[in-house]
């Protein structure tokens, strides 16, 4: 019997939350799978041609770790991938692949996880919580790994008042060049500036108190240090215009994560004629924010 997991994008760190807040996007990775005599994997949608179809697939390969981490046998599937959610581009692409895998496991296997226990599972496999928090709950999420290695995860809705949209340029940038470039520690003036900003991001976003913005998402920790990897990112980062409240890097990048007020969706043009400046074409995504993260039917 067929089953389908929908795993929605996410994006990560809202600028001063580095590795620690992150929201869920309404731009899906839908997978249905089943057993089979032997694997079989097949890929649609968009960037298909970077999502493997052999056994190194990274889905696939999350579920082997998950039933291998559990001394159980996970039998050969039929897998079909339909994907909507841009690769390489910040916006939690392979964090929807690893939640996709653990969910898949947990089938297969009759686990019976519940979400929670499923978020830690793709928590411990990701390395950080920020990413797939929100595919597997939804919304926004604060969420921190407590000293005992167990995920814990809060979650609250946008305002209704706040709008928000991602801009996705015309060029990729992974992961690793993108955190290779950070530094291996913070002064404490840079340490207490994120705190704050972050503290009050999240006050502001739970009480939908615009003036708060675009202070609230300033950050020293890693948006600076990307800056020479996005051309154009320290002019976006510093726009200012009616009904917009503010700029950060989506993830790791190259996309722009756009919060506004509900009206002024215009302002994201804003973002794109600076990547225009700069030689880069992009597209603008108007993302809700699912509120339940992965669903399986």
């Amino acid at each position: 019997m067929w089953r389908t997991v929908r795993v929605p994008a996410s994006s990560a760190n809202l600028g001063p939350g580095f590795d620690a807040l992150g929201l869920a996007l309404g731009v899906y990775l839908t997978c249905r799978f089943r057993r089979a005599a032997k694997l079989s994997i097949t890929a649609c949608g968009r960037d298909a041609d970077q999502i493997s179809t052999h056994s190194d697939n990274l889905i696939w390969q999350t579920a082997l770790t998950v039933a291998r981490d559990h001394r159980l046998e996970l039998p050969p599937i039929e897998l079909e991938i339909h994907n909507d959610i841009p690769i390489g581009k910040g916006m939690g692409s392979s964090a929807a692949a690893l939640t996709t895998g653990v969910v898949i496991a947990d089938e297969l296997l009759g686990l019976g996880w519940k979400k929670p226990r499923i978020l830690d599972a793709a928590a411990k496999l990701e390395g950080h919580p920020d990413n797939v928090a929100p595919c597997t709950l939804g919304s926004i999420v604060a969420s921190a790994i407590d000293s005992g290695g167990v995920t814990r995860a809060v979650r609250l809705d946008l305002p209704q008042r706040f709008g928000l949209a991602v801009v996705v340029p015309d060029f990729d940038l992974p992961t690793v060049k993108a955190r290779a470039v950070l530094p291996s520690g913070y002064s404490r003036a840079d340490a207490v500036f994120n705190v704050q900003r972050a503290a009050l991001l999240i006050a502001a976003l739970a009480t939908g108190a615009t003036w708060a913005f675009p202070a609230a998402l300033e950050d020293r920790f890693h948006q600076p240090y990307r800056a020479a990897l996005v051309p154009g990112l320290d002019e976006i980062l510093k726009l200012r215009a009616p009904g917009l409240l503010g700029c950060a890097l989506s993830g790791a990048g190259p996309s722009i994560l756009v919060f506004f007020e509900r009206g002024y969706e215009c302002v994201c043009d804003l973002v794109r004629q600076i990547f225009r400046l700069h030689g880069h074409e992009s597209e603008t995504l108007f993302a809700d924010i699912p509120e339940c993260g992965f669903t399986v039917e």
